[in-house]
């Protein structure tokens, strides 16, 4: 099922070649040229393109591997000159290349699925719920990123933690953290899940916690993690600040090209509201910068009615919120299952309320309930909730109208799919009208983003306000799909926190404990 799945797909993915490619096309062409014409010591240094190279250095040596196969294409892709370069064997072998390089996430669904106890539901459901995901192909195959590879580790940690295989688990995120650091928002759930299953082994007493096993356990656990950290930036050792200031460019502003549906949508859109109806009544507000957070391009900008957030206040947020996940998440039992929930928790938290977050980073907490939704009635429920408006609030970034169809055949499909097969497994309906699975809230809200797709795409023109109001059909798809993940990360919060840590079991879930 997982050969068959991925051929079928890949055909999907080989007729989305000529598709509408964003700048991330021409940003990873440049990280091919820098990577293959420059010497290491100059790849995090060069700014001929305002696309410079901001991925951990294991990106970047993936990258200059890349190049190699390039030059077989179109050498003049690797020069560091021609900005904007994109030949037809250009597009041809970068697209391609996101296409054979997802092969690591199909591995990764495989060894997923071969650590899960065997059943209809892991050999059948999961491997389509995982390799068909239409949010991976909306921003790798047409949006275009190197995000299969990337969720194709992490699934290949995961196994590994469902194997009870620590170490190696450490060892699989770890190389994930140097290609590419926005997984740092995972390892809150990583560092307690090994540190109290792993390295402090039997029960919590001072004794067993201070013992020489913990000691030894927790040192060999740290040497596998600095070894991969050693190895990765040794090489670029003169020059470790200039690589961090890449990493992590705080300039950038609180919200990235479109807004990504979390809190700081909602706080921006308070924040347009109120400047208005303070404008409306007289009040000024200085030589506060009124610049557009919807306009596509990265910028700084000042909010013009409320306070200003900086990286501080987000990354506080963001630690606060995940402390209660962390504290239940040491003291439940070594089911890996309650691991992969803290990490969807982490994933959503940080979604939220991080800084500078991309729309793309909404896959982070989809992939891994994707898992979990063959396990128990509430994480399928989550799963389709989340999954549905998650990927719908990627439609923003293929905005050209020749993909209108392609976009919603993709989100169409999928979701039909996963409701479909996840109510095979739990046939509950609240009642006849509702959406397999969700209450009658969930069912009309989710129902609710055809009449935000019908007001974006026809309304919106029908009424003439596209030349007076070009942002508000974004704002309003940012504020109404923020609405449903804010929602579903409280209700699964919750979840997590009574969660008891052992699965429950019913006539439709008989699905085995997962240690």
């Amino acid at each position: 099922m997982i050969f068959t799945t991925t051929l079928l797909t890949s055909c999907v993915k080989l007729l989305l070649v000529p598709a509408y490619r964003s700048t991330d096309f021409e940003v990873h062409r440049n990280w091919l040229a820098i990577t293959h014409s420059l010497p290491i010591n100059k790849w995090y240094f060069e700014s001929t393109s305002q696309w410079t190279l901001d991925y951990p250095p294991l990106f970047a040596w993936f990258e200059y591997l890349l190049s190699f196969v390039a030059a077989l294409f179109d050498k003049k892709m690797l020069n560091v000159n021609h900005i904007n370069y994109s030949s037809d064997e250009t597009v041809l072998f970068q697209r391609l290349s996101v296409i054979f390089t997802d092969l690591v996430y199909t591995i990764g669904v495989y060894k997923c699925c071969a650590a899960l106890q065997k059943s209809w539901r892991k050999d059948v459901v999961l491997p389509i719920l995982l390799i068909t995901n239409c949010g991976l192909i909306m921003v790798d195959h047409i949006h275009f990123q190197y995000n299969g590879i990337m969720y194709g580790i992490l699934l290949i940690s995961i196994s590994y933690i469902l194997q009870g295989k620590h170490l190696k688990a450490a060892f699989w995120f770890t190389i994930l953290l140097n290609m590419k650091h926005i997984y740092l928002y995972l390892a809150p759930a990583y560092f307690i899940y090994l540190l109290r299953h792993y390295c402090i082994k039997g029960p919590l007493t001072f004794k067993n916690v201070v013992s020489r096993n913990t000691f030894k356990t927790f040192s060999l656990l740290g040497s596998v993690v600095i070894s991969v950290f050693l190895a990765t930036y040794l090489p670029f050792m003169d020059h470790i600040p200039q690589v961090l200031s890449r990493l992590f460019p705080f300039k950038r502003g609180l919200c990235h090209a479109y807004w990504a549906p979390n809190v700081w949508a909602i706080y921006n859109t308070a924040d347009k509201i109120g400047f208005f109806i303070a404008s409306r009544s007289g009040i000024h507000f200085g030589n506060k910068s009124t610049a557009s957070m919807t306009g596509g391009l990265v910028q700084e900008f000042s909010h013009s009615f409320l306070p200003n957030i900086p990286p501080m206040v987000t990354m506080l947020l963001t630690i606060l919120c995940m402390i209660p996940a962390m504290v239940k998440l040491f003291f439940l039992n070594k089911q890996a299952t309650n691991f992969i929930r803290c990490m969807v928790v982490c994933g959503l938290t940080s979604f939220l309320f991080g800084w500078h977050v991309h729309e793309k980073a909404i896959l982070m907490p989809i992939i891994p309930l994707s898992i979990l939704s063959i396990m128990e009635t509430t994480d399928a429920r989550m799963f389709l909730l989340l999954s549905t408006v998650g990927h719908y609030s990627l439609f923003p970034l293929l905005y050209p109208l020749s993909l209108l169809s392609v976009k919603v055949l993709l989100l169409l499909l999928y979701s039909v799919y996963a409701f479909h097969s996840l109510y095979k497994m739990y046939p509950l309906s609240i009642c006849s009208y509702t959406l397999p699975l969700l209450s009658p809230l969930e069912s009309i809200y989710v129902l609710g983003l055809g009449a935000i797709f019908l007001y974006e795409n026809v309304i919106h023109h029908l009424l003439g306000l596209h030349s007076q109001l070009p942002f508000l059909p974004l704002m309003i798809t940012s504020v109404y799909c923020a609405i449903g993940i804010i929602y579903s990360w409280v209700s699964y919060y919750i979840y997590f926190l009574k969660y008891n840590g052992v699965h429950v079991r019913t006539k439709s879930n008989k699905m085995n404990k997962v240690e």
